[in-house]
C-alpha cells in the first residue's frame, strides 16, 4: 500500500548543493532499493532489533553481483559481506543500500572502506541515517572520495515513476521505523496490541479471554514479539492470565518480559518468573514488598524501582537501555495512560467475528477523559488486512504519524541545512579527530592501487558543517517529541552528560559505540589448552586487514598448555571465559559460546548458562578482579589490533568515558549513576597508555 503522504523535494535547491551535478534515479534504481529494503528485514525476529541494513551490488550492465544483510548488532556489515562475495567484479559497480552506511558501529570504517577498496563507482541510498551522529557522514565521505551518491527522496525522479518512488521510500522507512522513532521521538517505538470481539470486548464479564482471536492471528502476535526488544504488561494481566509472553518457537530472539506493578501484589508462582525461557524485569515503586523483591531476584528476575511508576518512565528507561521497539500487551486500564502519556506510537488491533456482550466486559482502552467525538484520536497511515477469520488494523497515533512523517521531519531539516547561505563550521577539535577514516579513491583507480589515506579536507569540512547543523536542529523538533516526559529516577541523560564532559556509549550504533565490548572487532587470545576448541577463521573481515583496519594477527601457536584462537568480539571471549574447561561439559559450553554468530547471541547463551548451570562456572568468577582481568585482556587486544576503535578511544581525551547501561551497576553507571563503571575505567586506563605511546613516538 502506497502512503498518501507526498514526497516533497526542492530539486533545484538540492541539485545546487551536489558537487557531482543533478542527482537522478531511474526505475531500475527504485526497483533495487525496494528489494534492498526487503532484504534488510531478513534477520528481524532472529536477533535483537538493530538498525536493519542490506547491500546489493549491481554491475554496469544491470546484473546483480551479490547481496547481503547485517545479521545482528556487532556482526560484519552488509557492505563488507557483499563486496567480499563479488570480488573483483565489484569494480565500477553500483551499491544499493537501504540505510546510510557506517552507522551500524560508530568509529568502525570497514563498511566505507569496503565500498572504496572494492571499486564501487556509485552508491544509491534509500535513507540517510536517522541518528544525529551518523546522519550525512558517509554521504560526505563517499562524495569526497569521488563516488556518485544518490539519495532517495532527494534525487530527481521522473514524474511517471513517482508511485514507484513513494513505494520505495515507504519500504525503506518501514524496515527501520523503530530506529526512526528512537531518533526523532527519543523513545523506543511502542506498539499497543489488543484483540477484541466485534462488539469491542477483550474478555467476558468474568475476565475470561482465551481466545478472542484465531490461531493465525496469535501466530502473528508471536512474530511481533520476536521483533521487539521487550513485551510489556501490567500486574492485572499477570494475575488474570498468568501469561508466558514467549515467541512459542525454538531459537531466535527472546524479548525481555516487563511487568509493571506499583504494589507487587503478584502471584509467587507466575510463569514469568521462569527466566530459563526468557529474561524478566519487574518494574515497581520504591520500597514495595521488599521480601517479594528478594524472592524474585533469587529466581533471576531483575527488579527496577522508580519513585513513581508510570508508562512514561518505563518508556524512558527502555530508551536508556537501548531498546528500539516495545510491544505493549496490556489491558485497558494500563493502555489508557500509555496513550494519554504519548508512549504509544502504533496500534495493532485485531477484530474477531464474535459477539460476547456484557455491560461490564472490559474494552481495549480505559478512560481517556474525552467528552466529545471531536476529541477522538485519529490514526494515520492505516492499513487493514485479513489474518485468518480476523481483521487486523495497523495505524499510527498523532504523536508519531508513521515512519514517513518522521523521515520527512528529518529530511526537511536536512534541506534547510543544504540550502543555508551561511555555513556553520564551528566544531571542536575532538569532533574533527573522530571523523570517519576512509580510503581516498580516484575514479580511475583499481583495487590494487588503492592506499589508505585520511579523509580529505573537503569531506572533513562537510562533515563538520552537517554534524553541527543537525545538532542545532534537535531543539527545533520539540513539537514532534512529547514535552511531558516523566523520567522518574533516570538521571542519566546522554545529552546532559556530554555537556558535563563525558563520553557515553552502550549500543554499537550509539555515539562512541565502537568502544564497547559488542563491537565487530575480532581478537586473537591465548586460551587454556582444553578450551582451544574449534578452529575459527582467522579473518573475520573477508577483505582482509586493509578493509577492517586491523593488523594481521601473528600465526596461531600451540604448546602443551596454551593455544591461541580468534574470537569474533570482546564479548565472545568474555562470555566463553566464564566456564570451567577442566570438564567436558564446560569445555563444550565455552566452545558453543565462542561459536555464536553475534556478540548478542554469545551473551544470551553465556548469561543463560550462568544462571542455569552455576556448577560449570570458574570458581573464581564471582570475584570482581577475575572479571576485570578477563575484560581488560580482551579490550587490550581489540584496541591494539584495530585502528578504528583505537582512534575513537584517543578522541575521547579529556572526557570521562561512561558505559551508560542503566541496569549494569558493575560494568556500567546504572540507572542513577551510582554504578562502578568498571568498563569505562578500563577504557580510560587504556586510553592513557595509548596516549603516552602516541606522544612518545
Amino acid at each position: 500500500m502506497v502512503s498518501k503522504i507526498s514526497i516533497q523535494k526542492n530539486h533545484s535547491a538540492l541539485a545546487a548543493s551536489f558537487e557531482h551535478g543533478v542527482s537522478r534515479l531511474n526505475r531500475e534504481d527504485l526497483h533495487f532499493i525496494t528489494h534492498t529494503s526487503r532484504l534488510a528485514d531478513s534477520s528481524s525476529g532472529l536477533t535483537q532489533p538493530h538498525p536493519n541494513s542490506a547491500c546489493i551490488l549491481v554491475s554496469p550492465d544491470g546484473k546483480v553481483l551479490s547481496s547481503a544483510y547485517q545479521h545482528a548488532q556487532g556482526t560484519t556489515s552488509s557492505e563488507v559481506l557483499a563486496v567480499a562475495a563479488s570480488g573483483e567484479a565489484t569494480k565500477s559497480s553500483t551499491a544499493y543500500l537501504n540505510l546510510e552506511t557506517g552507522g551500524d558501529c560508530d568509529g568502525e570504517p570497514a563498511a566505507l572502506n569496503a565500498l572504496l577498496l572494492g571499486g564501487v563507482q556509485r552508491v544509491v541510498l534509500g535513507m540517510r541515517h536517522p541518528l544525529d551522529h551518523a546522519r550525512g557522514r558517509a554521504v560526505c565521505a563517499l562524495r569526497a572520495a569521488g563516488l556518485v551518491v544518490d539519495v532517495l527522496g532527494e534525487a530527481f525522479v521522473s514524474p511517471e515513476d513517482s508511485q514507484l518512488e513513494a513505494a520505495a521510500l515507504q519500504a525503506c522507512t518501514e524496515v527501520n521505523e523503530p530506529l526512526l522513532h528512537r531518533a526523532v521521538l527519543k523513545r523506543p517505538m511502542s506498539i499497543l496490541k489488543y484483540a477484541m470481539t466485534l462488539d469491542g470486548k477483550i474478555a467476558t464479564q468474568s475476565g475470561h479471554s482465551a481466545w478472542v482471536t484465531s490461531p493465525p492471528a496469535r501466530s502473528h502476535v508471536f512474530e511481533q514479539r520476536a521483533r521487539s526488544d521487550a513485551v510489556i504488561v501490567g500486574g492485572n494481566t499477570v494475575r488474570r492470565d498468568n501469561p508466558r509472553l514467549t515467541t512459542r518457537r525454538e531459537g531466535g530472539h527472546a524479548p525481555v518480559r516487563i511487568v509493571m506493578s506499583r504494589t507487587l501484589e503478584l502471584p509467587a508462582d507466575a510463569e514469568l518468573w521462569d527466566v530459563t525461557v526468557a529474561p524478566t524485569i519487574v518494574m515497581t515503586q520504591r520500597g514495595a514488598k521488599r521480601r517479594f523483591q528478594s524472592l524474585l531476584k533469587a529466581r533471576g528476575v531483575e527488579v527496577v524501582e522508580f519513585d513513581f511508576l508510570n508508562p512514561e518512565c518505563v518508556a524512558d528507561y527502555c530508551y536508556q537501555r537501548g531498546f528500539l521497539q516495545c510491544f505493549w500487551e496490556c489491558g485497558g486500564i494500563l493502555a489508557a495512560p500509555c496513550i494519554s502519556g504519548n508512549v504509544i506510537h502504533k496500534v495493532m488491533a485485531f477484530v474477531a467475528p464474535k459477539i460476547i456482550g456484557g455491560a461490564r466486559a472490559p474494552s481495549p482502552v480505559g478512560e481517556l477523559g474525552f467528552v466529545e467525538m471531536t476529541q477522538a484520536l485519529e490514526l494515520h497511515e492505516t492499513q487493514w488486512s485479513q489474518v485468518g477469520p480476523d481483521l487486523m488494523l495497523l495505524g499510527y497515533l498523532p504523536i508519531s504519524k508513521g515512519p514517513l512523517a518522521l523521515h520527512a521531519a528529518l529530511s526537511d531539516k536536512l534541506l534547510t541545512y543544504q540550502t543555508s547561505s551561511t555555513p556553520d563550521t564551528s566544531i571542536s577539535s575532538r569532533e574533527a579527530q573522530n571523523s570517519l577514516t576512509v580510503v581516498g579513491v580516484q575514479q580511475n583507480d583499481s583495487p590494487g592501487n588503492m592506499q589508505n589515506a585520511g579523509m580529505s579536507n573537503s569531506a572533513m569540512e562537510a562533515e563538520k558543517q552537517t554534524g553541527e547543523r543537525l545538532k542545532e536542529a534537535d531543539s527545533s523538533s520539540a513539537n514532534i517529541a512529547s514535552s511531558s516526559k516523566n523520567t522518574a529516577r533516570i538521571k542519566i541523560s546522554n545529552d546532559s552528560k556530554k555537556m558535563q564532559g563525558a563520553s557515553l556509549f552502550y549500543k554499537c550504533w550509539d555515539r562512541w559505540g565502537g568502544l564497547g565490548n559488542f563491537s565487530p572487532h575480532p581478537i586473537e587470545m591465548s586460551t587454556p589448552g582444553n578450551c582451544a576448541g574449534l578452529s575459527i577463521s582467522e579473518s573475520f573481515s573477508p577483505l582482509g586487514p586493509e578493509v577492517s583496519g586491523r593488523t594481521p594477527p601473528a600465526d596461531s601457536t600451540a604448546s602443551a598448555a596454551v593455544f591461541t584462537r580468534m574470537y569474533a568480539s570482546v564479548e565472545h571471549f568474555y562470555q566463553s571465559s566464564k566456564f570451567l574447561c577442566t570438564t567436558e561439559e564446560g569445555r563444550l559450553l565455552a566452545e558453543s559460546v565462542a561459536a555464536m554468530q553475534s556478540p548478542e547471541e554469545a551473551a544470551r547463551l553465556g548469561r543463560l548458562m550462568q544462571r542455569t548451570r552455576p556448577d560449570l562456572l570458574r570458581p573464581d568468577w564471582d570475584q570482581p578482579e577475575t572479571r576485570i582481568s578477563v575484560m581488560e585482556s580482551a579490550l587490550r587486544a581489540k584496541f591494539t589490533t584495530h585502528q578504528g576503535p583505537r582512534a575513537l578511544l584517543l578522541a575521547t581525551k579529556g572526557l570521562e568515558v561512561i558505559e551508560a547501561s542503566p541496569h549494569d551497576f558493575f560494568w556500567g553507571s546504572g540507572i542513577d549513576g551510582s554504578g562502578r563503571n568498571e568498563l569505562g575505567k578500563l577504557l580510560m586506563k587504556l586510553r592513557e597508555e595509548y596516549s603516552s605511546i602516541s606522544e612518545a613516538s
